[in-house]
């Protein structure tokens, strides 16, 4: 049979050891690993046919679901639009298992069509690149692809998660007789147990001597997946110890009256006093980057006066963007500040001590910073004309309890992390910050409502959604899905930068204006469309957005980018005047 054994292992393989969704390309060369996986039971497959898509769509998939998926195209240029991708889930530490087929390695530089170099294309952005054999019928070729195979997987799971490569060289012929049938042998598992990191009794004392020797500490939260759990240890921690937690919304910090989500607004401008006196003796970061420049411009120029903490599984590789960094503790967070609540607590019980009054001192000046902050939005948006930002307010209020929201890069992220949201909606935020791009914003998020019967909701940039539309391209876009457009016919962003906003290149070279919208987009995916210019329209379209439907929806907001800028500047005023 034309389809080799061993490439319809692979099938099996994969999903014996747990893989059950795969993206595909269409292509030629890759008949034969997409037939096996097109073929087995248990493997439920979506074909999408722009490659660069089809990578953020199995990001998307995987970033919901936290397993990998696995990833099929063609040889040649394809490989290379996956490159996004790829760099998208190596520093977001997202699991992709890549099979790029391709060329025998003879036929390089032989004037071959689709034939380039594919070993190790993905550099330094994958975990590891495999090469398989062209040739599969020695047993030592079948006992190398099993093994690379099992490798490969369990590679893409271990912390820090991310991307693996297989590259499959295949000759011709390609494709099975009619009446072929493929058979899936038993295949050979090995399995890489997972371990749990334990920091030795005198290392764990030491770091407690250096808890019990500060008053003013404080933790900063990365970009993390919604963490229920991790939420109300840090809850408690900031409750009954007196320690401020702050964070973004791409860390799934939610709004609670505890926490500190407004720091972009209150640090903007404030005086150095204020600064000073909001510095920690002892930093304890989590997570990975932080979205926004006032704050790591704040926490690099006003350092922790004593420690800086960093608990985190991958023990490979500092982290260090504030250039403060004193320990990096190899641990997940939620174990960790378990572990020092309970430790702290009975530690309290045993001695009767209450928590220092200056803890709490210095989180109160976290939160009247906070707070006052909250004022500055609230009267920015109460007196501000029809906008991106007041938009984004009015779909931040309507967001279903328990949905999912994507946050596409450029203005979008920055618009909803000023508005925020309640912790008891329970809304579980993504966005693509491990590289920022706006490549893929869209397709993630049809990969992430591919994966779960919730809503998941994605709000997106003019720019970012037209240069990602072949996320729409898909015969099987999930009717759960709900996309936000911010149309101001511009890379809105640009007006916004100090930098480019004063350049007379501005209009032509930054914001490269463009005059379309998004209805013959939504006509093409058949998809429900709606259209809101002004408040009135908006909320009227808003009431039924979310409602159950047969297709996926999109609403288009259209908006003026000088006013934008206008009432943006306004706000900045606001701040400045305090």
């Amino acid at each position: 049979m034309p389809v080799l054994q061993p490439i319809v292992n692979i099938a099996e393989l994969i999903y014996r050891k747990g893989i059950t969704d795969v993206v595909i390309s269409p292509g030629s060369r890759s008949a034969p690993l997409t037939i096996a996986v097109a073929r087995h039971p248990g493997l439920r497959t979506r074909v999408v046919a722009d490659e660069r898509s089809a990578g953020f769509v199995a990001l998307g998939m995987a970033m919901q679901s936290g397993r990998p998926v696995a990833v099929i195209c063609t040889s040649g240029s394809a490989v290379y639009n996956l490159a996004p991708a790829v760099a998208e889930a190596y520093f977001a530490e997202v699991p992709l298992l890549l099979l790029t087929a391709d060329r025998p390695h003879e036929w390089l530089y032989q004037q071959d069509g689709q034939t380039m170099v594919q070993a190790g294309v993905f550099g330094p952005h994958v975990k590891r690149s495999y090469d398989l054999p062209a040739d599969y019928t020695h047993a030592d070729s079948r006992w190398f692809i099993e093994r690379s195979v099992n490798e490969a997987v369990n590679l893409s799971r271990l912390a820090p998660a991310g991307p693996v490569h297989i590259n499959v060289p295949l000759r011709e012929p390609f494709y099975p007789a009619p009446g072929d049938e493929l058979t899936f042998e038993p295949v050979r598992l090995i399995e890489t147990l997972a371990t749990t990191a334990q920091l030795p009794t005198d290392v764990w004392h030491r770091l407690l001597d250096e808890w019990d020797d500060t008053d003013r500490k404080l933790i900063a939260v990365g970009q993390m997946p919604y963490n229920p759990a991790l939420l109300a240890v840090l809850h408690k921690i900031s409750e009954e110890l007196g320690v401020p937690v702050v964070g973004e919304l791409p860390g799934n910090i939610g709004q609670n009256g505890l926490f500190i989500t407004r720091t972009d607004t209150f640090l903007s401008g404030a005086d150095e006093t204020l600064l000073d006196s909001l510095r920690p003796d002892l930093l304890i970061t989590l997570g990975g980057s932080f979205l926004t420049r006032n704050l790591k411009t704040y926490f690099r120029q006003h350092p922790a006066r004593g420690r800086h903490w960093h608990i985190g599984p991958d023990a490979s590789r500092i982290s260090d963007p504030f250039r403060s960094l004193s320990t990096l503790v190899p641990m997940e967070p939620l174990p960790f500040l378990e572990k020092l609540f309970a430790d702290l607590d009975y530690q309290r019980f045993r001695q009767g001590d209450d928590d220092s009054e200056e803890s709490f001192a210095f989180r109160e000046l976290w939160q009247q910073a906070d707070r006052r902050a909250a004022r500055v939005i609230a009267q920015s948006l109460a007196y501000s004309a029809f906008t991106d930002w007041t938009a984004t307010q009015a779909l931040m209020d309507t967001l279903p309890h328990g949905s999912v929201l994507h946050l596409a890069n450029s203005m979008p992220v920055r618009y909803a992390n000023l508005c925020g949201l309640p912790a008891d909606r329970q809304v579980a935020v993504c966005a693509n910050r491990g590289v920022s791009g706006i490549d893929g914003c869209l397709s993630t998020a049809v990969g992430a409502a591919l994966q779960t019967d919730r809503t998941v909701t994605v709000l997106i940039g003019d720019v970012a959604f037209f240069y990602d539309r072949n996320a729409l391209w898909h015969a099987q876009l999930p009717p759960n899905l709900r996309i936000v457009l911010l149309n101001n016919h511009a890379g809105h962003i640009f007006r916004m930068i100090d930098g480019p906003s004063r350049q007379p290149e501005l209009d032509e070279f930054f914001e490269t204006e463009q005059p379309l919208t998004a209805a013959r987009t939504a006509e093409d995916a058949q998809i429900a469309y709606l259209f809101a210019d002004n408040p009135a329209g908006l909320e009227q379209a808003l009431q039924g957005f979310f409602s159950p439907s047969e297709t996926a929806k999109l609403l288009e907001i259209r908006t003026d980018k000088r006013v934008n800028e206008q009432e943006f500047k306004r706000y900045k005023e606001r701040l400045r005047e305090g």
